[in-house]
């Protein structure tokens, strides 16, 4: 099991795409942040990856995170991480979509 340092060890490496939408228009940048992510989602989950969308209402936060284990993830990385550029370009065009960003990070059942 990799370890960031002594004791802290991870099995799953995370990759998040994350915007703020806007409530206006009856949130149609929410609607078409999902749309972008359901076009996109076999992509993301090829080889087995598993992807979880999260949207929060009082924050306006559209993250969508995909997950591998850790012995997995350079293959990942390698080969783009799913179509995360064409993602973030696609996210950034919405009208009501701002501060679109990206982070990787592990984790792991405690």
């Amino acid at each position: 099991m990799p370890e960031v340092a002594p004791t802290v060890s991870f099995t799953v490496i995370a990759r998040e795409i994350r915007c703020k939408w806007s409530a206006d228009n009856d949130k149609a940048s929410l609607v078409a942040a999902q749309a972008v992510l359901a076009a996109n989602l076999d992509a993301l989950k090829a080889d087995g990856r598993t992807v979880k969308r999260v949207v929060c209402g009082g924050c306006l936060d559209f993250k969508i995170i995909t997950s591998s284990s850790a012995d997995d993830y350079g293959a990942f990385e390698a080969g783009g991480h799913g179509g995360e550029a064409a993602i973030m370009a696609e996210l950034s065009a919405i009208d009501g979509i701002t501060a679109v960003e990206n982070q990787t990070y592990t984790f792991t059942d405690m």
